[in-house]
C-alpha cells in the first residue's frame, strides 16, 4: 500500500512532538563559566569518602589511603606554620581555587547517571561538579554524587537523625547515648516525619510544592547509587560487610531526620530557663532575695555594654521585658525539680561512633567564624572577606563538596550529606555567603500544670492527653562492635509546646517542664532559603542576599561578600513570645501565654521580622565568631557568656589594626586575623593583664617568677602551638601552669563568696572553669567560659573606673583587695604544686605523650573504617573560604 506523503504541518509537529519527549541534555560549561574568579577554598581530609572492599583491605593492610580521601588536609594543616610571616602569593598554597568547573586536561571522570545529568570530577581533588539540563537533574546528580562520596556516612547520619544509630552501627555505649541525646531534641514517628512533608504545600504553596518535588528526585539520585553499588561491589562501601548489613533504599523522610538532627544542633539557641532558674534559688538562698536576683543579672550577661557585637553601633531591641515579669513566670518550688531523661543513662564510652559524634555535636560549641572587610577599607579597593562553618572534623568529613549548575543554580561549596540538596555554605557567580551559629532564642520552657495525672495537662481550659512517642532499638554483635544482644526503647513525653524534659512543682502545683523550639516540624525548611542562595537569578547584592535569608529558619549569622559590598544578616524563626512575659525564666503553658500567633496543628507562630533582626551593610569590617550580634540583642538564655571577654575579640583587633588610619587590609592580613587566634589561649590572652595587677608584687620570689612566666606568654600572643614541629608547644611550661591555674583561680575569685551550692549551679549554665573539657584529650575551644566574669569583677576591684555595667558586687575577696589578692595568690601557689603534665595530660591518647601539644589536637570523629591520626590544634572552620573579588558579572 502507498502511503500519501506527510504534510509539511504534520511533520513539523510529530518533530515538536518528539523533541518535547526526548530528555533535555546537560551542558557541561567551560572552566570558570559564569565565575567572577578570586574564590578559593579549603574542606579537609579530602573530597572522596566512600571506600570499598579492596581499599578497605590494602588501608588495612598498608595503611594506603584511598585517592582523594586526605588530599587537602596538608593544606589545612600547612596554614598554622605558615600564618606567621604569609604573604599574598602563600594563599594559594593552602586554599584551592574554587572556581567553577573543571580546566582542560584536568579531568579525571565523567559520568551520566541518567540522561540529563553529568557529574565531572577534577584529577586534582575529585570534587564532584554537577550539570544538569533541568533543576530536577541538578538535584538527581546531588543525591547521586553525595551518595558516591558519602553513602556509609549518609547511612550514620540518617540512622543517628531517627534516633536508631544502636540498631544500625551496634549497641555500645556511646551509640545507645547518642540515641537518647538525639530523641530528647527530636523524637519523631514515621508519621512526623511525614507531617513534616506533607505541610511544606499547606503552609508554603508552590514553594512548599516544588521543595518536596525537588527533595523526592534527590533521593532518587542517592537510589540509582543504591542500585549501582548492590550490582557493583566496587561501588559499594566495605564498612557494610562488618555489619553485615547491606544499604537500603532512602525515602524523602530520611532526609526530615538527617535535618533535625543538623538544624537541632547547629541551628537552636536557648532552652536553658529551668537551670537558670534553679541558679536563681540557689543566690537567693545564698544572698537573700533581692541581693539573690541581683546577683543572678550579674552573671546573667543578658545586655552587657561591655559585649564585643558583629554590630557596632546600632541597637536591636530584643527581649525587653523583665526576666521576672509575673505574667505566667513558672519558677519552680525549691527542691522540686527531677530531670527526667528519655531512658535510663548509660555511661557512654570513648571509642564508638556514637560517643565520638555525641561529643563532637553536642558537648563543645563549635567554632565558625567569618571577617569582611568593605571595599573601602581593603587595598584591592574590592570588599574581600574569609569565611567558614566549624562542624566539627570528621574522617570522612561530615561536610562534602559539591559545583551545582542548572537552570536555576550555579553554586559551589560544602553541605552536608544526605541533605545536600543545595550548596549551603559557598559561593554563587560573584558573591559568596558562609554562616556562624547564632545561639540566639529561638527555645524556650514551658510549665504544663497537670490534670488527672502525670501525663494529662491544661491546656486552654481543657486537660489534654500528652503523647506518648517510643522509639524501640535492637542490636546484635557485629565486626565493629562486639556489644551482646539487647534492646531497649526510648521515651518521651510530648505536649502541643514540646517535650518534656523535667518535672516538679510551682507553687506547690505539678508540672511538667517542657522545651518548646520554633523549628520544630519543620526541620528541612530552610531550603527555601539555600535555594535561593543558589539561584543566579535571585541573589546579586546585599538586599537580595537578605531576602533569600528570610527563607532559613534555623538560626545562624550569615555573612556575605561580593566585590563591593559586605553584608550581614541574623535568620531563623524568633519567636514573639506573649506581652509581658519573662524571656528568661519557664512560664505556663495553660495556653495564656503561647508564643503569639502559635498553631499547634501547623507548628508555626508570629515570629521577629526580617528587617527587626540584626543586620548591617558595607560597616567598614564585620566580625563573627559566635559573638553577640549586636547592641541591644539579649543573649538567649543559655548564653551566660557574652560578657567582656570573646574569642571574636582576637580576630576583631587584628582587623582594626589592618585598616587604622590610613592603611589599608590585604586578603593575607585577613586569613591571619583568623589563624593567629586560632592557637592562642583565650583566658591567658586576655585576662593576664588584669590578674598581674590584681596579684601585685608577693615577696615570694617563686610567684614572682610564675607571674613573668604567664605574663610573657601572654604578652607573645598566648598560642598554643609547636611551629618547629618538635612535638613540643613553645611555651609548654607557661600552658601547664595556666592549665592547673584557671580552675583553682575560679574558685578562688568566686566560691567563697557564692558558697558551694551557688557555686555548683553556675557551672550548669556554663562550663566548669576548666580548659580540660574531659577525661580524654580534646581541642579547647573558648566559647563559654568564666573569661568574662573573671576580668569584670577584678577590674571591679582592681580598676573600677574601666568598668562599664557594674555588677551589683564585687565576689573577689568580698570586695576586698587585701582579701582578694591572698585568694588569688594562695591558688596560684597551689597551681605551681599540681602543674604536673602527667596528672593534666596523661591519659586517653596521651597517656604515654603527656602534654598539652598531645591533649590539644583536632582528633577526627572517625565515621567508618579508614582513620586518619590527629592533626595540630587549630581553632578554626572546618570547611573556609577566601574571597577576593574584583567584578560583578552582568545578569
Amino acid at each position: 500500500m502507498v502511503r500519501a506523503p506527510m504534510k509539511k504541518t504534520a511533520l513539523i509537529s510529530l518533530l515538536a512532538a518528539l523533541a518535547c519527549a526526548a530528555p533535555a541534555t546537560a551542558d557541561v560549561q567551560p572552566f570558570g563559566t559564569n565565575d567572577a574568579g578570586g574564590f578559593r577554598n579549603v574542606l579537609p581530609p579530602g573530597a572522596a569518602g566512600t571506600d570499598n572492599a579492596l581499599q578497605l583491605a590494602l588501608f588495612q593492610a598498608t595503611g594506603a589511603m584511598p585517592v582523594h580521601f586526605t588530599d587537602q588536609q596538608p593544606l589545612y594543616d600547612g596554614l598554622l606554620y605558615a600564618s606567621p610571616t604569609l604573604t599574598h602569593d602563600d594563599v594559594g598554597k593552602f586554599f584551592k581555587d574554587a572556581t567553577f568547573g573543571v580546566r582542560d586536561g584536568d579531568v579525571a571522570s565523567t559520568e551520566s547517571p541518567r540522561p540529563g545529568v553529568i557529574i565531572v570530577r577534577d584529577k586534582q581533588y575529585g570534587v564532584p561538579h554537577i550539570y544538569g539540563a533541568t533543576d530536577d537533574d541538578v538535584e538527581f546528580g546531588a543525591g547521586y554524587a553525595g551518595a558516591e562520596d558519602r553513602l556509609f556516612l549518609m547511612d550514620v547520619l540518617r540512622h543517628t537523625g531517627r534516633a536508631q544509630l544502636s540498631s544500625f552501627i551496634g549497641g555500645a555505649a556511646g551509640n545507645r547515648a547518642m540515641d537518647r541525646t538525639q530523641w530528647a531534641i527530636a523524637p519523631y514517628s514515621e508519621d512526623d516525619l511525614q507531617k513534616q512533608i506533607d505541610l511544606a504545600p499547606i503552609v508554603y504553596g508552590e514553594t512548599g510544592k516544588t521543595l518536596v518535588e525537588r527533595g523526592n528526585v534527590f533521593v532518587d539520585g542517592i537510589n540509582a547509587y543504591i542500585d549501582a553499588a548492590l550490582s557493583d561491589p566496587s561501588k559499594l562501601p566495605g564498612e557494610y560487610a562488618a555489619l553485615g548489613k547491606m544499604p537500603t533504599k532512602w525515602t524523602l523522610r530520611d532526609v526530615i531526620a538527617e535535618a533535625s538532627l543538623i538544624g537541632g544542633i547547629f541551628g537552636k539557641g536557648g532552652g536553658n530557663e529551668l537551670r537558670s532558674a534553679l541558679l536563681l534559688r540557689a543566690l537567693e538562698q545564698r544572698f537573700g532575695t533581692r541581693k539573690g536576683r541581683r546577683a543572678w543579672g550579674d552573671f546573667r550577661s543578658k545586655n552587657d555594654p561591655e559585649a564585643p557585637t558583629t554590630i557596632l553601633k546600632k541597637r536591636f531591641p530584643y527581649e525587653t521585658a523583665s526576666a521576672f515579669s509575673k505574667r505566667g513566670l513558672a519558677l519552680p518550688d525549691k527542691g522540686s525539680v527531677q530531670f527526667t531523661p528519655v531512658a535510663e543513662p548509660v555511661k557512654s564510652d570513648s571509642r564508638s561512633v556514637g560517643a565520638q559524634m555525641r561529643r563532637a555535636l553536642t558537648t563543645h560549641p563549635h567554632a565558625s567564624n567569618w571577617e569582611l572587610i568593605s571595599k573601602r577599607e581593603s587595598a584591592t579597593g574590592h570588599a574581600i572577606g574569609v569565611l567558614g562553618p566549624q562542624v566539627g572534623y570528621y574522617e570522612p568529613q561530615i561536610l562534602m563538596e559539591e559545583d551545582l549548575h542548572g537552570p536555576h543554580f550555579d553554586a559551589r561549596g560544602a553541605s552536608f550529606p544526605g541533605v545536600n540538596l543545595v550548596v549551603q555554605l559557598g559561593h554563587g557567580r560573584d558573591y559568596a555567603w558562609s554562616a556562624t551559629t547564632a545561639t540566639s532564642d529561638n527555645v524556650d520552657t514551658f510549665a504544663e500544670v497537670l490534670c488527672q495525672d502525670d501525663s494529662h495537662y491544661l491546656w486552654k481550659g481543657q486537660c489534654r492527653a500528652m503523647d506518648k512517642v517510643e522509639r524501640t532499638n535492637s542490636w546484635s554483635p557485629n565486626l565493629s562492635d562486639s556489644t551482646a544482644a539487647g534492646s531497649e526503647t526510648l521515651t518521651a513525653w510530648r505536649t502541643v509546646h514540646g517535650i518534656v524534659y523535667a518535672r516538679g512543682t510551682v507553687k506547690g502545683k505539678k508540672v511538667a517542664f517542657v522545651t518548646a523550639r520554633s523549628t520544630y516540624f519543620h526541620e528541612a525548611d530552610s531550603a527555601i532559603g539555600f535555594f535561593d542562595l543558589n539561584d543566579p537569578t535571585k541573589v546579586h547584592d546585599p538586599q537580595s542576599f537578605r531576602q533569600a535569608v528570610r527563607g532559613i529558619n534555623f538560626l545562624f549569622n550569615w555573612g556575605y561578600v561580593d566585590a563591593d559590598h559586605i553584608a550581614y544578616q541574623l535568620s531563623g524563626w524568633m519567636p514573639q513570645r506573649a506581652k509581658r512575659t519573662s524571656p528568661d525564666f519557664p512560664v505556663l503553658g495553660t495556653g495564656a501565654y503561647d508564643w503569639q500567633g502559635f498553631n499547634a496543628d501547623l507548628h508555626t507562630s508570629k515570629t521577629v521580622p526580617l528587617d527587626r533582626r540584626p543586620h548591617a551593610v558595607d560597616q567598614r569590617y564585620l566580625v563573627s565568631w559566635n559573638n553577640k550580634q549586636a547592641p541591644g540583642w539579649a543573649a538567649a538564655d543559655d548564653k551566660f557568656s557574652y560578657g567582656p571577654i570573646f574569642r571574636s575579640q582576637m580576630i576583631e583587633r587584628r582587623v582594626q589594626q589592618a585598616i587604622k588610619g590610613p592603611k589599608k587590609a590585604t586578603i593575607e592580613q585577613l586569613v591571619q586575623a583568623m589563624e593567629e587566634p586560632a592557637s592562642q589561649d583565650l583566658r591567658a590572652w586576655s585576662l593576664m593583664p588584669i590578674l598581674k595587677r590584681a596579684l601585685g608584687n608577693p615577696g615570694d620570689q617563686t610567684l614572682r617568677d610564675a607571674i613573668a612566666l604567664l605574663s610573657n606568654w601572654a604578652a607573645s600572643g598566648a598560642h598554643r602551638r609547636d611551629l618547629d614541629k618538635n612535638g613540643k608547644d613553645e611555651d609548654e611550661q607557661a600552658i601547664a601552669l595556666f592549665d592547673a591555674w584557671y580552675p583553682l583561680l575560679a574558685k578562688a575569685e568566686f566560691g567563697g563568696a557564692l558558697g558551694d551550692p551557688a557555686y555548683t549551679a553556675l557551672t550548669t549554665v556554663l562550663r566548669p572553669a576548666s580548659v580540660l573539657p574531659g577525661d580524654d584529650p580534646a581541642a579547647p575551644d573558648y566559647d563559654d567560659g568564666w573569661w568574662g566574669f573573671i576580668s569584670k569583677d577584678l577590674r571591679d576591684v582592681f580598676a573600677p573606673k574601666s568598668v562599664h555595667g557594674r555588677w551589683s558586687r564585687s565576689y573577689c575577696g568580698g570586695g576586698s583587695r587585701k582579701r582578694c589578692r591572698a585568694a588569688l595568690q594562695a591558688s596560684l601557689r597551689a597551681a605551681l604544686a599540681a602543674a604536673d603534665p602527667a596528672a593534666l595530660y596523661g591519659r586517653g591518647d596521651c597517656a604515654s605523650d603527656a602534654d598539652a601539644q598531645c591533649f590539644d589536637r583536632n582528633r577526627s570523629t572517625i565515621a567508618g573504617a579508614i582513620s586518619v591520626p590527629p592533626a595540630p590544634f587549630q581553632n578554626r572552620p572546618t570547611f573556609q573560604q577566601t574571597v577576593e573579588l574584583v567584578q560583578h558579572l552582568p545578569r
